[in-house]
């Protein structure tokens, strides 16, 4: 259930955090959905797909997630070298 204040409004992290949230996200659903074309392509609709799907899933995570840590600050800058700010 998510936090809320004494006024009903649901209450946010801190600013800080989307350091750590954005690869966190990104991580997941990228390597999700990569996992599952892979395992489509590689494996087939079979029986056990789903235990297949959720195995390369996990190596794909551990993989992406710590890589994007480091690689985001690049991106971020490389993009604002090509992008006008506004």
């Amino acid at each position: 259930m998510a936090m809320q204040n004494t006024m009903g409004a649901r209450r946010k992290l801190p600013a800080r955090y989307a350091v750590i949230l954005t690869p966190l996200i990104i991580s997941v659903l990228m390597s999700c959905i990569v996992a599952c074309i892979s395992t489509v392509r590689g494996y087939g609709l079979e029986t056990g797909f789903l235990a297949v799907w959720m195995q390369s899933w996990a190596t794909s995570w551990v993989i992406a997630f710590p890589i994007l840590i480091f690689v985001l600050p690049l991106v971020r800058r490389i993009v604002g070298t090509i992008v006008e700010q506004p």
